[in-house]
C-alpha cells in the first residue's frame, strides 16, 4: 500500500513539475518596452551642448513643427551606423532634429560630430541619462518623432532606410 501511495504521489508531483515547465517553453522571457504614442513631451530643463545656456523642453519642442529627438553617444556603435540617415533627414525642412547626448565625454561627443557632420538643429546634454529615462528609452540609440508637443512614434535602435521613409511620409 505505501508502495502504491509513494508511487501515485511521485506521478503527481512529476506531472505538476512537467506542466510547469512545458508550460513556460511557451512565455518569452524578452523584455519589449511599450511604445506609447501621443505621450506628451517629459517637462525638463537641460543643458545644451558646448554652452552653458539652460533650456527646457518646452521652448525647444514649439507645437507647430515636427521634430525628431534622437539620443546618441559617441562610444555607440549602432548610433555611429545610423548617422548618414540623420544627416540626409536633416535636409528635409519639414522637420527639425534634437540630438540627446547620452551618458558621454563632451569631448567624444564633439569629435564624433566634427568627424560625421552635425545634423542636429540643438543638442541638449543627459551626462547622468536621467533625461532619457524620462523620455521612456531603455538604451542607445532610441528616437521619437515630436509633433504638437506629443510623441507620436517611438523608433527603438538604429534607423535604417526603410524607417526613413516612413518617417519622410508621417510628416509630410
Amino acid at each position: 500500500m505505501k508502495n502504491k501511495f509513494f508511487l501515485f504521489s511521485s506521478i503527481f508531483i512529476f506531472v505538476i513539475i512537467f506542466s510547469i515547465f512545458y508550460k513556460s517553453l511557451h512565455k518569452t522571457n524578452i523584455y519589449t518596452p511599450s511604445v506609447k504614442l501621443d505621450k506628451k513631451i517629459p517637462e525638463y530643463s537641460t543643458e545644451v551642448l558646448n554652452t552653458d545656456k539652460i533650456i527646457s523642453y518646452s521652448e525647444i519642442f514649439d507645437t507647430e513643427n515636427f521634430y525628431f529627438l534622437n539620443i546618441w553617444s559617441s562610444w555607440c556603435v549602432p548610433c555611429r551606423d545610423e548617422h548618414y540617415l540623420l544627416m540626409e533627414l536633416h535636409k528635409d525642412k519639414n522637420i527639425k532634429l534634437v540630438g540627446l547626448n547620452y551618458k558621454d565625454n563632451i569631448d567624444n561627443a564633439q569629435k564624433f560630430l566634427k568627424e560625421l557632420g552635425n545634423p542636429f538643429n540643438i543638442i541638449i546634454v543627459d551626462i547622468d541619462g536621467v533625461q532619457a529615462i524620462e523620455w521612456g528609452a531603455v538604451g542607445v540609440p532610441e528616437s521619437f518623432l515630436i509633433h504638437k508637443k506629443k510623441v507620436i512614434k517611438k523608433y527603438i535602435g538604429p534607423l535604417d532606410k526603410n524607417l526613413l521613409i516612413q518617417i519622410k511620409s508621417l510628416i509630410k
